[in-house]
């Protein structure tokens, strides 16, 4: 597990309700990364709000695909969700 994402999954201990810091989405983020980069995508974080809703663009390949909405749902959703607690929902622009 990276670093990065180490020292956010402790901060998430101490409080599992906050919303997670930019810094730990965009590590979760880089766990899913290297399956969108190896189709031509990327995913970028936007924001993050204090209700735990978190906004990205898609990139690249992955802007124009078809199946953009179902990475979405089925892949970088469920990753964010499973290592930060805090988030409640993910949204793309």
């Amino acid at each position: 597990m990276d670093d990065r994402l180490r020292e956010a999954r402790s901060e998430i201990n101490e409080n599992p309700e906050a919303p997670p810091t930019a810094q730990a989405v965009r590590a979760s983020l880089d766990t899913v990364r290297p399956g969108l980069l190896a189709d031509g995508g990327n995913v970028e974080l936007l924001s993050v709000a204090d209700d735990g809703t978190v906004v990205v663009a898609l990139q690249g390949a992955c802007a124009r695909c078809p199946s953009a909405e179902m990475t979405l749902r089925r892949v970088i959703e469920p990753r964010l969700r499973a290592q930060l607690p805090g988030v409640r929902s993910v949204l793309r622009s």
